[in-house]
């Protein structure tokens, strides 16, 4: 059966069978003009995008979006981000690594993973974050979570049956329950994944005489499992106190094949490599947090704590055959990766009669981790075997003034951090690594409006980029018998200088940024002509930098609600030890359509795509990639929407450069197109009754 069916076709007996089910519903003319005078007025307070300054802020709880099985393919969808080819990282085009919240806690990828699509309510890509935010990273997606208005008690079952190269299927439950001031949260996802991938790189070190190309491709099998409780008590209309678990326990066996053609000087290889994997990734994460205020002068207090563990071991059965003789075992590789992590923060907030506003509060975070490999040689009957143990604790403060001087709106802040970090194999007596650092992170806002309609910002910022714990460990992925991709334990920060300038009208804007980056992280290859083996890792690069012009376009016509980015880049990449190319602009262009059409009917069309992309060292491809969905709603409980993701099959991605001597053509094939069916079914009881959540008398406060 061709799963890839005409999406043309697909839709048309979608939105039949919907119309037979929608016409099905029996309404009394009263309930009618309800439901319809209630769509008029969601459609128009409630949008989907909203622009201010540059910072996209996304309705996910009352858009087509929230069928999305999960969190990370949802990122995908938003303006400006893209999510790499292993789902492994996030960059926002222009700014780098962005840092990632959930609520006010910072997580990484796996949290991101843990998170149940049916938890999130809104998510906000802030292009210049504040010195509230920790000085890693140059933008900030903040996602906030849903909590009820009202007493309620509400359960949703999703299932999602999506078709890619291989078939995938998504189940979730997600249940709240709320009672006056108390509100519990529960939710359980299984997935059953095939992902496949495919790509191959061709690479030459003329001064060794060496030249090899290899193709290699992997399909895996994946159990998911994600859970989450949660328990949020508004003690009263200011304070609440809150406490979460989110999980994520994966395992996967993944057969690898790779074909490679190896010469070196005059000796031609032919090299069938097949490794036989499974691997186990377990991950949990808690928050515990609380929110005070102090009415009689005025201030807001958040305390949070934070703890994470991540557990990872990846067992590989390496067998090669050369020049079709026989396959023979080669190595086994057992390799282990633990990391626990805890953090704990206090944000204090104070406001002014006179708009004024001054926040401080302080981190401290640690993390331990420990990195575990052995390595079986087959043809020596040898063992290696390597501990790598890695601490690092972090102390940051700052503080912030913002408000108003007469018309213009202001934010002055600054961030001060302090780094320790250990880093030691257990059978050495002194650290690899022992590094001791403490930086000044500076951040300024100016906001000048020119009416009622138009206003300008200039914005400067210091931030800094540090490597995740897993890139710092020792861990390898053996592709053939002359090649491995590996991990680096001596990778270091990046520190950025950033300046931009902001023009809004409207909700329309215009930016033009420059930046100036010390010590980026690139890939790169490394040669032992010992071993002859190739590896390939992340190293710091020199230096790059870059300039870019953003524009942000969003309007509405009747039934159809678009948002657009348009950006044109200049980057430049450099480093000694790569041959620079040429540094040209490009593009990159996004267009979120929706379309509120009769019968409740939601149609999206989304398509983004990047120009040819010339920074310096790497040259790669451009792009284009179009998703469609359709949605509907019926029986006022059951939700139906039918999705299709790169409807063109654009799902090529070329890299090219030369490092350390090495010239390389990388080409990696992403399977990303998908047709997929999603079903979700709601039912519960919700009160009239609504809880006062909102304080109504903005003057109390005078009242002392």
């Amino acid at each position: 059966m061709n799963v890839y069916l005409p999406l043309k076709l697909i839709l048309i007996v979608l939105l039949f069978c919907f119309s037979l089910i929608g016409n099905a519903q029996t309404k009394t003319p009263k309930d009618s003009i309800s439901n319809k005078l209630n769509e008029v007025v969601i459609a128009q307070n409630k949008k989907t995008f909203t622009n201010t300054n540059g910072n996209i802020k996304v309705d996910v709880a009352n858009s087509i979006y929230s069928s999305i099985p999960n969190s990370v393919d949802l990122l995908a969808k938003l303006p400006t981000v893209q999510i790499s080819s292993d789902k492994e990282s996030i960059t926002v085009v222009g700014k780098g690594s962005p840092l990632i919240y959930i609520d006010n806690q910072k997580v990484g990828m796996n949290d991101l993973n843990a998170l149940a699509v049916a938890d999130i309510k809104s998510i906000e890509i802030i292009q210049n974050p504040s010195s509230k935010y920790e000085a890693e990273g140059r933008s900030v997606i903040l996602i906030t979570r849903k909590f009820s208005k009202k007493d309620s008690f509400k359960t949703e079952i999703s299932e999602v049956a999506s078709f890619k190269k291989n078939y995938n299927n998504y189940l979730g439950f997600n249940s709240t329950f709320k009672k006056n001031k108390l509100e519990l949260k529960a939710n359980f996802n299984y997935n059953r994944l095939n992902p496949w991938e495919s790509h191959s790189i061709d690479y030459q070190i003329p001064t060794a005489d060496i030249a090899s190309k290899y193709d290699v491709s992997a399909e895996t099998t994946r159990n998911q499992y994600v859970f989450g409780a949660g328990l949020f008590y508004k003690i009263n209309e200011d304070d609440y106190f809150s406490f979460s678990v989110n999980s994520k326990l994966q395992s996967d066996t993944f057969p690898i094949n790779t074909i490679t053609n190896n010469k070196n000087k005059d000796v031609v290889n032919n090299v069938v490599t097949f490794t036989d994997n499974d691997s186990k990734k377990n991950f949990v994460n808690s928050f515990l947090n609380y929110q005070k205020k102090i009415k009689p002068i005025d201030t807001q207090v958040f305390a949070g704590l934070q703890y994470s563990n991540f557990d990872q071991s990846l067992y590989t059965d390496v067998s090669n055959n050369f020049n079709d003789t026989q396959f023979e075992q080669a190595q086994i590789r057992d390799q282990k990766f633990k990391i626990d992590y805890f953090s704990g923060r206090i944000d204090v907030e104070k406001k002014f009669k006179n708009e004024m506003k001054f926040e401080f509060g302080g981190l401290y975070s640690a993390a331990k981790s420990k990195s575990d490999v052995a390595i079986f040689y087959t043809e020596t009957n040898q063992n290696e075997l390597s501990n790598y143990d890695f601490k690092e604790e972090n102390l940051s403060g700052y503080t912030q003034l913002s408000g108003k001087i007469k018309k213009v709106d202001f934010s002055l802040g600054f961030r001060v951090e302090n780094s320790n970090i250990v880093g030691k194999f257990r059978t050495d007596a002194e650290p690899l690594l022992e590094i001791n650092y403490t930086n000044f992170f500076p951040k300024a806002q100016f906001t000048f409006p020119i009416d009622s309609t138009k206003s300008i910002s200039v914005n400067y910022a210091r931030s800094i980029s540090r490597p995740n714990y897993s890139s710092l460990s020792q861990g390898a992925t053996y592709i053939n018998p002359y090649f491995l991709y590996a991990r680096n334990i001596n990778l270091g920060p990046t520190f950025i200088n950033e300046i931009s300038s902001t023009f809004q009208y409207h909700d329309k804007s215009v930016k033009l940024s420059y930046y100036e980056a010390k010590d980026p992280v690139y890939n790169s290859f490394s040669f032992d002509d010992q071993t002859n083996i190739m590896t390939f890792k992340d190293i710091n690069f020199d230096k790059s930098s870059g300039f870019s012009v953003d524009f942000t376009l969003p309007f509405t016509y009747k039934f159809w609600t678009t948002t657009n980015s348009l950006i044109f880049i200049l980057e430049k990449v450099e480093d000694k030890s790569a041959e620079f190319l040429a540094s040209k602009p490009y593009s990159y262009y996004s267009s979120n359509n929706e379309f509120k059409l009769p019968k409740e009917y939601s149609f999206v069309l989304n398509f983004w795509g990047l120009t040819k992309q010339y920074t310096g060292v790497f040259e790669t491809n451009p792009r284009f990639i179009v998703d469609a969905a359709v949605s509907k709603t019926f029986f006022k409980n059951w939700n139906c929407t039918l999705s299709c993701n790169n409807i063109f099959k654009n799902n090529i991605e070329t890299e090219k450069f030369t490092i350390n001597n090495v010239n390389s053509k990388a080409r990696y094939v992403v399977d990303n197109h998908l047709v997929s069916i999603a079903i979700k079914y709601s039912f519960g009881k919700v009160k009239e009754t609504e809880f006062k959540e909102k304080n109504n008398d903005e003057n109390q406060n005078r009242v002392n």
